[in-house]
């Protein structure tokens, strides 16, 4: 077997991607979706008839319902070729508004009950501040399951399992990212600090029984995969997903929640003074927040110009 086929054996694999023809290729069983990637899918000629028609269809809706549209569409088609669920993000200028994300993500799934889909399909990522998380936390009462996504702590982790969330996606290369530049160290395999942030929240989730799933997010290489084997889910790029497909190389499990490492590990109290304390307390934590919130910000803005110009 190839090493996406081995690593299939251990851990759910899912598309981080909006390009059907990518999901197709690699039989993920979930996927992924974020304000960056619908943004580049709908620059491809082959995606562009769904924002034409999400613009078409909504001649009177503002470019904020129009983008709605344009992400529901894109969960559709997505689901319809994966057998499991599909993430669709929350407007990232929602990450410190706590009602406005809660209303949002109803909006969501009310927008894929319409289309015909079941909310069990369906992950409404939310990014993982201390209002996104207390968003989660009325959302999944209500049934709705969420992603926490732009994690890059065991604080938020902790925070997003209190809080009784489905999912939480730590981004192993954006913290690998950080490291580099800071210490001019190029880290890999087991000393990659994305890695290692990653086997924490796992092994402290398996220490204490917490239910939220892991889902590895945000690779770089195939050694930050191979790393995480047996992590609950990872979610990867179509070039990272062809590079573990072209490759034979053995690949064994590395994390499980029967032989996770729970020796000297102590739960965290974990309220809003401390969430935050603990998140000013780490830079690299601290300032990918950030950058990813601005970042996902702006590509939403780029996406709403290109509506405009439609018009």
């Amino acid at each position: 077997m190839n090493q996406l086929e081995q690593l299939k054996k251990f851990t759910t694999v899912v598309a981080d991607t909006g390009d059907f023809q990518s999901i197709k290729a690699y039989t993920p069983r979930d996927a992924t979706t974020n304000p960056s990637l619908i943004l580049k899918a709908v620059q491809k000629d082959e995606y562009k008839p769904l924002l034409a028609k999400a613009v078409r269809d909504n001649p009177n809706g503002s470019t904020t319902v129009i983008i709605d549209q344009l992400l529901i569409a894109f969960g559709v088609e997505i689901l319809k070729i994966i057998p499991g669920r599909v993430s669709t993000e929350v407007d990232a200028r929602l990450s410190f508004d706590t009602e406005g994300t809660v209303a949002k993500g109803r909006e969501l799934i009310n927008l894929y009950q319409k289309a015909g889909i079941d909310r069990s399909r369906v992950l409404i990522k939310i990014a993982a501040t201390w209002e996104g998380v207390r968003a989660a936390e009325i959302l999944e009462k209500e049934g709705i399951r969420c992603n926490m996504t732009l994690l890059f702590s065991l604080g938020q982790a902790i925070a997003c399992a209190e809080a009784g969330a489905q999912l939480i996606s730590p981004f192993v290369g954006r913290i690998y990212d950080w490291y580099k530049k800071s210490t001019g160290i190029e880290s890999t395999g087991a000393d990659d600090p994305g890695v290692q942030s990653v086997k924490r929240i796992y092994n402290y989730y398996r220490k204490f029984g917490y239910k939220t799933e892991v889902m590895g997010a945000s690779f770089r290489n195939t050694s930050q995969i191979i790393e995480l084997a047996g992590c609950d889910l990872l979610t990867i790029s179509p070039d990272l997903l062809q590079k573990l497909a072209d490759s034979n190389e053995p690949l064994e499990r590395k994390l499980s929640a029967d032989a996770a490492p729970g020796a000297g590990m102590v739960k965290i109290a974990q309220d809003e003074k401390a969430f935050r304390f603990q998140l000013n307390e780490d830079a690299m934590a601290t300032e990918k927040l950030a950058e990813g919130i601005r970042a996902f910000c702006a590509d939403s803005g780029k996406l709403k110009q290109m509506i405009t110009a439609m018009r």
